[in-house]
């Protein structure tokens, strides 16, 4: 989505009030747009205004409103995706309930740290209906498949023999992107609650809680190896 510009950029209409770069204060004011008012009712002059920028300004860092959810959306996902390979190769010593554990927690992480909640994005009907969307399912499709291939590993052989991993995979997913429900009631995504949501992802695969406390020890002891690791960056800033 990287689009070549090279004309100067305009100037201000109020000087910036933070020192995070303008393409970040433009995702920062749109996102809290679009989830506050929806997608199609927000305009790029509102998001230009909401950052004190000129509209024309905005058209320097994005090609239009399709671009800023794209990249919005895939924020959401990305650096988990990003993550799955070391994920497996830290664990690869380790039990297959230590990996699902682990690529669950790290998906809350990024879940409660995505700026302005952005994950409640993709269940707006707007927001599933546009163009931009379509990169996003890629995306996380590609992360399903990666739950779905640990977890059938990692399941009690009843629930790995009655579920296909691509199934299996969804779900567990779902079960995860609680975490945007839950922040937007007010639930703060601390460690005890990640906790939890890990532990339940293990429980839908029939693990027993004797084998998803030592998973949970494991997990705990890589993950700041994990979230600490260089993660790509996409081309266009992120």
């Amino acid at each position: 989505m990287t689009i070549g510009r090279t004309q100067p950029r305009r100037p201000r209409l109020v000087p910036s009030s933070t020192t995070a770069p303008p393409r970040e204060q433009v995702l920062h004011a749109a996102a809290q747009l679009f989830v506050a008012k929806g997608f199609s009712a927000t305009s790029t002059r509102e998001i230009a205004e909401r950052v004190g920028i000129r509209q024309a300004s905005l058209y320097y860092h994005f090609s239009g409103k399709d671009e800023i959810l794209a990249e919005l959306l895939e924020r959401s996902v990305r650096p988990t995706v990003d993550r799955v390979e070391r994920i497996e190769k830290l664990t690869a010593a380790e039990s297959p309930e230590t990996a699902l554990y682990l690529l669950a927690l790290v998906d809350i992480h990024t879940l409660a740290e995505a700026p302005d909640n952005i994950g409640t994005l993709a269940t707006h009907p707007d927001v599933t209906s546009s163009e931009a969307f379509d990169a996003f399912r890629r995306i996380r499709a590609e992360l399903a498949g990666a739950y779905g291939r640990i977890a059938s590993r990692a399941a009690a052989p009843g629930v790995a023999a009655a579920a296909d991993p691509s199934h299996l995979g969804e779900m567990l997913l779902h079960l995860v992107e609680a975490t945007t429900s839950l922040r937007g009631s007010g639930v703060p995504i601390d460690d005890a609650t990640a906790a939890v949501i890990a532990s339940t992802c293990l429980r839908a695969c029939g693990i027993p809680d004797s084998r998803i406390a030592p998973a949970s020890l494991s997990a705990a002891a890589v993950i700041d190896q994990v979230r600490s690791a260089g993660v790509q960056r996409l081309d266009h800033g992120r």
